[in-house]
């Protein structure tokens, strides 16, 4: 059962919620499948059975192909509505996680105008590092991530670049839902995205923190 936990190994007193989640918030992802650029952030939520530790990945072989798409992670610690200021002060950590799409099944109900979810929202499609507790909203102002795949560099994410910064989109979000203690939310994706396979050993690093391992297990 997956609990939020510190960098440290200690388990995070906060509750298992939803995920929010940003799409297309880099451009250069936004071209690489070729998708219109938005005006404004395109929001969705992963269920908390989505969650799992960015370990032994293990996935379901059967639903088709899983791509990556890794992102920064925050953690909310006070609830954000509607209307509240100072948003990034309820932030309580800041981590990295892999958005894992079946990327035929959304390409499949994008063309039907259906929603994602079969595609993004089944169990353990999003594996979640520990987090670090957030110093200074102003470190999210500058911050980086990188992502590996059996040795290789395949992403490398800066807030900097990102189409909507971070207190935009906690403020976008809380128009239409409320973020509650224990939340996640995701920030979107730069480009180099692509398929995982069964044995892929994955690292993800943020800012100069030590990286971390995880490896890939299809199941039937």
């Amino acid at each position: 059962m997956y609990q939020h936990q510190w960098h440290t190994g200690e388990s995070i007193n906060l509750p298992t919620g939803k995920i929010v989640c940003i799409g297309r918030n880099y451009a250069a992802h936004a071209q690489e499948l070729n998708n219109p650029i938005p005006s404004r952030p395109i929001l969705f939520i992963k269920p908390s059975t989505c969650l799992q530790s960015f370990k032994e990945i293990t996935l379901a072989k059967r639903l088709g192909e899983h791509h990556y798409e890794a992102e920064l992670a925050l953690l909310i610690g006070e609830t954000i509505s509607y209307g509240d200021q100072n948003v990034l002060t309820k932030i309580a950590g800041v981590g990295l996680a892999l958005d894992l799409t079946l990327r035929d099944v959304q390409s499949e109900l994008k063309s039907k105008g259906h929603p994602w979810e079969r595609a993004k929202a089944y169990d353990g499609s999003c594996p979640v590092t520990p987090f670090y507790p957030l110093k200074s909203p102003t470190e999210l102002e500058s911050a980086e991530y990188k992502y590996w795949q059996n040795g290789d560099l395949k992403q490398h994410g800066k807030t900097e670049l990102m189409l909507f910064n971070i207190e935009r989109l906690l403020t976008e979000i809380s128009e239409s839902f409320t973020l509650m203690p224990g939340d996640i939310v995701l920030t979107g994706t730069p480009e180099g995205v692509g398929v995982l396979n069964h044995g892929d050993e994955l690292q993800l690093q943020y800012q100069e923190q030590v990286p971390l391992n995880a490896k890939v297990v299809l199941k039937p």
